[in-house]
C-alpha cells in the first residue's frame, strides 16, 4: 500500500471515524475520508472561509478538507467507499442528511478537524464543517415540521440530527458545523472568542497555505504526524534511528487527485536535512519489507510509490492508473486494511 496512511488510534475510542493506520495493516481518519467519500473529484481548490476556520479550536492534530460536488459521480468512488467508509461515518453521513440538506447540491466543501483539547493528553474530538449554499428557511421549516427543538449556547442554536446522536448549528447561510455536543461546544467557544481558535496557530496556517489550493488536502501537526510515521513504518518504527528522528519530525501535509488515474503526494517537515534523509531509509525499507510478501497488486503499488528527502522534507509520491487502484483493492492486504 502507498504510504498515505495516517493514524490517530486514540481518537476511534472517543469520537467517530477515528483511526490507527499501519504500512499495510489499518487506515486512519485521513485515508478513509480522502479515500473512501472523495474519489474522482475536480481540479478545483477546497478552501475554508474565515468563518469556518474560527470554529476550529486551535489545538489541530488533523484537519482534512475536500471538494464534495463530484462524490457520487463514479461508480468507482462509491465502490471504494463502501469498502472503506466505518460505522461511525455512516452514521455521521446520515446524520447530514437528516438535517434536511440535500447533500448532492447543497454542499461544496467539507471539512473534519481532530483537535485536543485541555487535560485530553492524546485523545482527540472531531468535529465537521460544511460549506455551501444552505437554504436555511427550509432547513429550519423541515426542523420545525419534525418537531426537532433547539438548544441554546448564547446566541447559537444546536439543532439534533434525527436519532444519530450528533448536533448541527449554522453559523450562517454558508457554513455549518456538525458532531458530538462536546465538539460542537469547543467549536463555538472558538469561534465565539471564547477559546483561542486555528486562526491563532501560525505553523498550521502556514501549512494549509501550501496546499490548500488542491481539491483533496490534509495538513497535521507534530504530534499527529509521529502517529502517522509510526504506523506507516510498521516494524521498521522499532528501530533506534527512528527513536532518534521522530521527534524532530514537526509537521506534514498530504494532497490527493483521482483525475486520470490516482495521485498521491506526502510531505514531512524535519528541521534539517538528515532527519529527512534517515526517515527517506526508514520507510524505503519499510515498503521492501512489506513488498516481500505482497501480491502482484500490492508490489505495483509499492513499485508505484518514490520515497525521497529534499531540503529537510521527506517527500512521498504516489501514482497509478485506474485499473491499477482497481486491482488493489482486491488484494489480500487492501482487505486487511480496511477489516
Amino acid at each position: 500500500m502507498p504510504a498515505w496512511q495516517t493514524g490517530m488510534q486514540q481518537e476511534r475510542n472517543r469520537c467517530p471515524g477515528g483511526m490507527d493506520l499501519k504500512f499495510g495493516k489499518n487506515l486512519s481518519l485521513a485515508a478513509t475520508l480522502a479515500l473512501g467519500i472523495f474519489a474522482a473529484l475536480p481540479a478545483v481548490a477546497a478552501q475554508l472561509t474565515g468563518d469556518a476556520r474560527a470554529a476550529i479550536p486551535k489545538d489541530v492534530q488533523q484537519l482534512i478538507v475536500v471538494d464534495y460536488r463530484a462524490m457520487q459521480n463514479s461508480d468507482a468512488a462509491m465502490n471504494l467507499k463502501a469498502r472503506v467508509l466505518p460505522p461511525e461515518l455512516k452514521q455521521l453521513e446520515t446524520a447530514l442528511k437528516s438535517s434536511g440538506l440535500n447533500d448532492n447540491h447543497d454542499v461544496d466543501e467539507l471539512a473534519f478537524a481532530a483537535f485536543r483539547t485541555s487535560g485530553s493528553g492524546d485523545s482527540t474530538k472531531i468535529v465537521g464543517l460544511a460549506q455551501g449554499q444552505f437554504s436555511l428557511q427550509d432547513i429550519l421549516g423541515n426542523f420545525k415540521k419534525q418537531k426537532v427543538k433547539a438548544t441554546k449556547l448564547r446566541d447559537n442554536l444546536i439543532y439534533p440530527m434525527g436519532a444519530s446522536g450528533m448536533l448541527v448549528t449554522f453559523l450562517n447561510p454558508t457554513t455549518m458545523v456538525f458532531g458530538s455536543s462536546d465538539a460542537i461546544k469547543y467549536a463555538l467557544d472558538a469561534r465565539d472568542g471564547l477559546s483561542p481558535n486555528f486562526l491563532s496557530n501560525d505553523s498550521m496556517m502556514q501549512q494549509m497555505s501550501i496546499v490548500d489550493t488542491e481539491p483533496i488536502w490534509s495538513i497535521l501537526d507534530q504530534k499527529g504526524t509521529q502517529m502517522m510515521m509510526r504506523g506507516v513504518l510498521g516494524e521498521a518504527s522499532q528501530l533506534a534511528d527512528y527513536d532518534t528522528v521522530k521527534k524532530r519530525l514537526t509537521g506534514s501535509r498530504y494532497t490527493m487527485n483521482f483525475n486520470n488515474g490516482v495521485k498521491f503526494s506526502l510531505d514531512v517537515v524535519t528541521p534539517d536535512t538528515f532527519t529527512a534523509a534517515t526517515m527517506s531509509s526508514l520507510l524505503n525499507a519499510a515498503a521492501m519489507y512489506k513488498k516481500v510478501g505482497g501480491t502482484a497488486a500490492e508490489k505495483s503499488a509499492i513499485d508505484n510509490t518514490t520515497i525521497d528527502s529534499s531540503a529537510g522534507t521527506l517527500q512521498v509520491r504516489f501514482a497509478a492508473s485506474d485499473s491499477q487502484f482497481a486491482s488493489l483493492l482486491q488484494s489480500p492486504l487492501f482487505q486487511s486494511v480496511v477489516h
